[in-house]
């Protein structure tokens, strides 16, 4: 039996294929159709099993990371949205925190974007519950189901409930739920305390208003699937990627989009961690670097990093993803010169339609991808020999760049490749040096058909060694969807002094959210023995405005007391912030994370070869640009090469999915997994 991951980017959707006896792996890329993308996934299907003469049948389980609920919110696509918040707090997404974004100033240029949820689209609900959960006025039915039917009246797709401290007592919120689905059942309504049952009512609100914008576009894509599915007889069971890098079944995503809205980034964070392991360098700055965007996280001791909170354009949604730092660069991104006279790339893209100019599909724009031919470190055929590139029209592009900077295409497109890899290096330092780690304790994994070909300068810029190449860079996202485990959150606000608090309440309430986690795993029919539950406490000093989430145990709660959350907050605050304070601390929020493990094949080993890797040279003459002119590059067939094969520098290494350049004075090692491993120092 085989399982299959899909990927879906903006230029390209990854597939991969894993044998469950023998955990080999095969990938393929194809290209990705963003009108419809559930016709690029089942393409991709089809097209892997065909090319490894695997039966559709013999798909057990298909895994999937998707960026419809992102791309709804980003193009503004999503559905009208009705509100229903307390009568009073109409005003809630429009009063937001008062934030403009840096530098200072900004708000002179910023145009503050509309709320998800219009105002003419909100009504107050004649109710009030108390931060204790104790009801102050009982809700008005009779006003609230003709306020319901009015947002009806107007043409409201989807219909949102956000009630002030509802997380304290959802009462109210699951009545007018009822009231809702009375008047008319086919219009799907969210409830905060479903989204999100915690304090902060405008995070609260914006995040259950989310779910409800991309809540109908996403049921509509995963019914295009399973539609596509019976066509096809296939009877798989199909998962949906969370942006904390968790699986979730159909039902789960349909119900809670907005636990997706980084799906597609978190797989290759998800699988750079485990390479990092593998290898031994458990520190990883992993940078995903696609057609039209490069996504950079941090991993450090074999653990990628988890935010409570991360943005979707510039909304702030509360709700648990992998940290990632997305910016506008990739093998897409269009060099321009601007007015003021300095070369620009990015963020526009040239995407997958009509493409960089080398694709010969109309493009006429000079892209990454086009200085990267010009230069020669992009050979003129990819993915197999499938895709020819057009080297004329590459430099035709270039053309226009280096007119304006009065210097020939090659230097041109030098400069191309300088400056995106100088904006990339911008994004390393933003998970690194910005959170107090030291990038040259980290090495750096490429991923995305890009990454490989900018690696290496990469690395020498951020001091990060070794690079890391993986086998399947290209297709690494995906891979890393298979090393995904099914994931839920469960939590509710608990507003404490630990001086006010007993350690038998604390546990008693994790305990309660541990039942429930229990209870969402026997739904998703997770054996008993595969399931896991972990424990966080979200800590702040007293009166401070933001807090940390601690992993605790309820055995370590109840040998050491309460004064465990009190050190593990100061050692995290001193680390992070640089100070520690002799000053009483308070519970926030607790949570209850149900783990469902997928057992998931390892990765066979490759037999061992020596250390010369002329076998695998399929290009001896070939030549690249270095130092301001074109010098021997030969290029090699990564297919052929073995473990402990090295490969000195400069030299192109070539692959289905992707091609890693190695720089002069640098050289590539080939490790056991079949990992590139690049450091400093020639072998000549």
């Amino acid at each position: 039996m085989y399982r299959i991951a899909v990927d879906v980017g903006g230029t390209f959707t990854d597939i991969v294929l894993q044998n469950e006896k023998t955990g080999e792996i095969f990938g393929t890329k194809t290209p990705s159709t963003p009108t419809d993308q559930s016709i690029g996934l089942m393409n991709g299907i089809k097209k892997i099993c065909e090319e490894n003469n695997v039966a559709i049948s013999e798909i057990q389980s298909i895994i999937h990371g998707t960026t419809v609920a992102t791309n709804a919110v980003l193009e503004g696509k999503g559905a009208k949205v009705g509100l229903i918040t307390t009568e009073g707090f109409e005003q809630i997404l429009h009063v937001a925190r008062s934030w403009t974004p840096a530098p200072i100033s900004a708000w002179m240029g910023f145009l503050k974007p509309d709320p998800l949820a219009d105002l003419i689209y909100t009504r107050g609900a004649k109710e009030r519950i108390t931060a204790q959960g104790e009801i102050h006025t009982e809700l008005d039915e009779e006003h609230i189901r003709s306020e319901i039917q009015s947002l009806y009246e107007q043409g409201v797709e989807s219909l949102t409930v956000s009630l002030v401290n509802s997380y304290a007592n959802p009462t109210h919120e699951q009545r007018i739920k009822e009231i809702a689905e009375e008047i008319n059942p086919d219009i799907l309504v969210t409830v905060s305390f479903d989204i999100l049952p915690e304090f902060r009512e405008y995070e609260r609100t914006l995040t259950t208003v989310m779910n409800s914008y991309v809540r109908p576009p996403m049921q509509k894509y995963l019914n295009n699937i399973r539609n596509k599915m019976d066509e096809q007889k296939l009877d798989s069971r199909i998962s949906i990627v969370r942006s904390d890098g968790g699986l979730m079944s159909i039902p789960a995503a349909s119900s809670r989009p907005v636990h997706t809205m980084l799906s597609g980034p978190s797989g290759g964070v998800t699988a750079s961690a485990m390479i990092g392991v593998q290898t031994g360098y458990r520190n990883v700055i992993s940078f995903d670097m696609g057609g039209t965007s490069t996504d950079v996280a941090l991993t450090y001791d074999g653990t990628p990093r988890v935010s409570r909170e991360t943005k979707v354009g510039v909304f702030p949604v509360k709700s648990p993803s992998l940290e990632v730092v997305s910016i506008g660069a990739g093998g897409g991104s269009i060099a321009h010169v601007p007015l003021t006279g300095a070369l620009r790339v990015g963020p526009q893209s040239a995407g997958s339609e009509p493409g960089p100019a080398s694709y010969d599909r109309g493009g006429e724009d000079p892209t990454v991808t086009d200085a990267n031919v010009v230069l020669g470190y992009l050979p003129p055929s990819l993915v197999g020999g499938e895709m020819q590139l057009n080297v004329e029209a590459a430099k035709k592009s270039m053309d226009s760049v280096a007119e304006k900077l009065n210097t020939d295409i090659y230097r041109a497109a030098k400069g191309v490749y300088d400056i995106v890899n100088e904006n990339m290096y911008g994004a390393t330092r933003v998970v690194s040096v910005e959170k107090g780690y030291d990038p040259r304790e980290f090495s750096l994994l490429a991923l995305g058909g890009a990454g490989p070909l900018h690696a290496n300068a990469l690395g020498e810029l951020t001091g990060c060694f070794p690079v890391i190449v993986p086998p399947t860079p290209g297709v690494l996202s995906a891979l890393g969807f298979l090393q995904s485990d099914i994931r839920n959150e469960y939590s509710r606000t608990f507003i404490r002094t630990l001086s006010q608090l007993d350690t038998r309440e604390i546990i008693s309430e994790l305990n309660k959210l541990g039942k429930e986690s229990d209870e969402w795993l026997d739904q998703e029919k997770v054996n008993e023995k595969q399931r896991k539950i972990k424990y966080e406490v979200d800590v702040r000093y007293f009166r401070q405005g933001h807090e940390i989430p601690i992993e605790v145990t309820k055995d370590k709660l109840e040998k050491e007391g309460l004064g465990i959350l009190k050190r593990t907050f100061d050692e995290i605050h001193e680390k992070v912030y640089g100070f520690k304070m002799d000053t009483e601390v308070e519970v926030v929020n607790i949570r209850a994370v149900a783990i469902g493990k997928v057992l998931s094949p390892a990765i066979p080993l490759s037999e061992e070869g020596g250390e010369d890797a002329s076998q695998a040279i399929v290009d001896e003459k070939h030549e690249a640009y270095f130092d301001g002119e074109f010098v021997n590059a030969p290029i090699y067939e990564r297919s052929l090469l073995r473990p402990n094969n090295k490969v000195s520098g400069p030299a192109i290494i070539s692959q289905k999915d992707t091609t890693t350049l190695v720089l002069p004075g640098y050289t590539a090692e080939i490790d056991k997994h079949m990992n590139i491993l690049i450091q400093k120092g020639d072998l000549k």
